[in-house]
């Protein structure tokens, strides 16, 4: 299997042929960062840029993700210069290689005019524009952590995007926005999300813990390469890798577990173009009830011979509550946490399991 070289140096990338994707070590910036960077559709920090001069600004973007997060903001369609107000936009022709259109035949009609014909035409000059106006813009992104864009824009929909057939009715297939499509191209292992979507409690915690995996590993694995930091950053995420998808856990442990031979750089370099694809992959299948309590059990064993008896059953008997819906996963994580500081190993103290965010953020309330 091909894997773009996620340690490939700047010089390399721009003199292949074949473009590699930017998840890559060279594209790091070598200083810590206090906030993790992630890019965001204007229109949803309140910026006016919508097609009637309009915004759809997100609570949950500036009212608690801003508060962590901070956030660059673009929008691909005023980037490309088409205005504000404009006329509105969609995708049209074949849902695998949507071309962009005016909505209305009649393009000199006002931009806030949507009751004119709903006839689509293609045109090759605007999709052009629009991929041209994006296209080195693209290429600064390659310090983000993750990108949350507005859903069901013919350039920022990240999936379900209607595509039109030339009779002015969808198609059944739809497609990716072409500003979307673009950059999980070029980033393919980046966390990207519609912010629509985050509403949904499991689908916002997901997000919210690849974005901090994605920047722990460039930060810790990528920024310097060695087996060792490898090593001490998968050990770090063992129970997460075993909450969200075991084979992946067992994959994972066995790849490292055969490279107990020093290595050579480009030895070193291979395995972690293995591993980070398949890190990634696993941390995107969210991780479900029986899962996570199987992974508590496993760490509260960590405390059999150092905790109370009684503290124990009261740790089980709120694994058992969680386990049975009446308490959230922030109650057994937060009772394990409080033990481990005092009892806990060095190891097990170290696990992100028991806090891979904020706890601020609320992501294991609602879980």
């Amino acid at each position: 299997m091909n894997h773009e070289s996620v340690i490939a140096s700047d010089r390399s990338t721009q003199q292949s042929s074949t473009k590699l994707p930017s998840d890559t070590a060279s594209s790091l910036p070598t200083q810590s960062r206090s906030e993790l960077q992630v890019g965001l559709s204007a229109c949803l920090a309140g910026q006016p840029v919508r097609y009637n001069g309009g915004h759809s600004q997100s609570r949950l973007c500036l009212n608690l993700l801003s508060q962590h997060f901070h956030f660059r903001t673009f929008c691909p369609e005023v980037a490309a210069g088409f205005g504000t107000p404009r006329p509105t936009l969609r995708l049209i022709g074949d849902p695998e290689n949507p071309q962009l259109a005016y909505s209305s035949a009649k393009k000199s009609a006002s931009p806030l005019d949507n009751n004119s014909p709903s006839q689509s035409h293609p045109d090759e000059d605007l999709t052009r524009q629009l991929t041209e106006g994006f296209k080195e813009k693209l290429e600064e992104f390659h310090d983000l952590d993750g990108y949350i864009l507005m859903k069901n824009s013919p350039s920022c929909g990240l999936e379900r995007v209607k595509v039109y057939q030339s009779n002015g009715y969808p198609h059944r297939e739809r497609a990716q926005g072409l500003f979307a499509h673009a950059l999980q191209q070029r980033y393919p292992l980046m966390p990207i999300e519609e912010e629509g979507r985050l509403h949904d409690a499991k689908l916002f915690e997901n997000f919210v813990l690849r974005l901090y995996a994605y920047h722990n590993f460039r930060k810790e694995v990528l920024s310097n390469p060695s087996m060792g930091n490898l090593i001490a950053f998968h050990s770090s995420y063992k129970y997460i890798l075993m909450a969200h998808h075991q084979p992946s856990y067992k994959s994972l442990g066995r790849l490292l577990g055969y490279q107990q031979t020093p290595k050579t750089e480009s030895e070193t370099r291979a395995v972690i173009d293995e591993y980070f694809p398949m890190f990634m992959q696993a941390l995107s299948k969210p991780a479900n009830k029986k899962n996570h309590t199987n992974t508590l059990y496993h760490i509260l064993g960590y405390l059999k011979k150092t905790v109370p008896s009684t503290a124990r059953q009261n740790i089980v008997d709120i694994i058992t509550h969680y386990q049975q819906g009446v308490v959230p996963l922030i109650t057994p994580l937060t009772l394990l946490k409080h033990y481990i500081d005092q009892y806990g190993s060095d190891y097990i103290r170290k696990q992100r399991y028991l806090q891979p965010y904020p706890y601020s953020l609320g992501c294991a309330n609602r879980l």
